[in-house]
Order: C-alpha cells, then structure tokens, then sequence
C-alpha cells in the first residue's frame, strides 16, 4: 500500500497544527467501509539517546504492524520500521513525531488492511485530528483511535460490565468526541474514536470484536508487544521485517 504525500514532515509545532487543521477536512467521521477481511494494529516505541532526548527528539521510532483476517483474528503479516526522530515530543502533535515510521511499515506490507486500530486518539483530539485521523487520511484506509488515557475531554465512568460505554465530552464545546469503552469486566476502560471513514459507534462494534478479554485490544496490544521486542533486542532485527504467515 501507498500513503499520500500530503504534505512535509519537516516542520515546526506552529505549522504542524495549522497541516492537522487543514487536513481535518479530508476526515470522514461516518462509515465508508468495504467489506472487512483484514485489520491491523499499529503501535510505535522509541530508542532515544541522550539527556532530554524524549523532547527534543534524538533518537529512532521503532514502527510495528500486525495484519489479522477477520473475523477470525488468525494473524497473517507483521512487518516493522526504524526511522530517525525529526519531530520533538509536543502533546496533540505526536502524529508528526510516529507516522512517518508507520508509513514505512503500512508501505512494506504485503497484505493491505482494510481497518486499522491506531494506539492513540482520532477525533478525541483538541483539532479534532489525532494520530488516527491523520493515518488513515494519508494511507486512505479507514481508522480507529483507541488510547489508554484521555488527552482532552471528560466523561463518567461506564458501568463494570464488558462492553459497557460511557460519552467522552469535550466541556468547552459539548460535543461527543468519543467514548470510554469498557472491552472486559471489571477492567479500565480504553477510549475510543473515530480516526477517518468510520463513525464512533462503528469504531465501539469493531473494538469490541477485536477484543478478547483483555483492557487492550488484540491488535494494538499485539503491536505494542512486537515494538518492545524490536526495541530491547535491535541488532536481532533488520530496519524493516516482514513476516507473512
């Protein structure tokens, strides 16, 4: 798969949110989905070198993806990416700081998804364009947000029960901008959104579907896992790697 060069990466924080602004109108927050046969998680990890490095971004992003056919969720593909770390850490800007190294992952498969799970935020996001978002508008491919924490937004705490959901509302404005989403009993929930050509209440269902009875969905936990093990042993694996099973 091919992602748009929309725009560069080599920017500021001030012109990074004036690009996530711009392209928000490329985000499609109802469902525009084809059949569904595969879904992939995408997760990153960071080695970082130096004192202050986590902010001034000195370092490598470490990209893993994992295709999965659905329904069945039998993995079927993995491939990784490392890439120099150009974009400092700023907080609603973390997208400029890991998808490059995503969109060399996602370009190295094999398999396309046909729905990605992101960890991170889509349109729970303070322009309405998170990580979600801005993946699946430049890999055109439909996208979820689901992040273990909010970043803008409050909501109650859904009731015990798996799938148990509660509005996630952004006070300034009122407007729903996700969910807290309950995927096993008696687990915190995870908060979910819509990243682009799904609305939240599909992006709730596939969620729910990806799960199997652990805080964090199967894809974004399978990812996190295989980027963590990339990061700890970095001469055991090539800059990009591609397992198809």
């Amino acid at each position: 798969m091919k992602a748009l060069r929309l725009h560069s990466w080599a920017v500021t924080p001030a012109e990074a949110r004036t690009i996530q602004i711009d392209l928000r109108e490329r985000m499609e927050c109802e469902d525009r989905l084809g059949e569904i046969r595969h879904v992939a998680g995408a997760d990153i990890a960071f080695e970082l070198r130096g004192r202050g490095c986590w902010r001034t971004g000195e370092g490598r992003a470490v990209a893993g993806v994992v295709v999965y056919r659905f329904p069945e969720m039998v993995e079927v593909e993995r491939v990784s990416s490392c890439e120099p770390l150009t974009f400092p850490y700023v907080p609603g800007l973390l997208s400029f700081r890991e998808t490059p190294a995503l969109i060399a992952a996602f370009e190295s498969l094999r398999i396309s998804p046909d729905l990605i799970f992101c960890d991170g935020h889509g349109y729970a996001h303070p322009r309405r364009f998170g990580l979600a978002c801005h993946l699946g508008v430049v890999l055109e491919v439909p996208s979820i947000g689901v992040a273990k924490s909010i970043l803008i937004g409050k909501c109650k705490e859904p009731a015990r029960r798996a799938g148990s959901v509660s509005a996630l509302i952004d006070s300034a404005s009122a407007e729903q901008i996700g969910a807290a989403l309950r995927t096993a009993t008696d687990i915190r929930p995870v908060y979910v959104s819509a990243g682009h050509r799904i609305s939240l209440r599909t992006a709730i269902e596939f969620t729910l579907a990806a799960s199997d009875g652990f805080r964090i969905p199967r894809p974004t936990r399978d990812a996190d896992h295989f980027v963590n093990e990339i990061r700890r042993k970095p001469k055991a694996i090539s800059a990009s790697a591609s397992v198809q099973r």
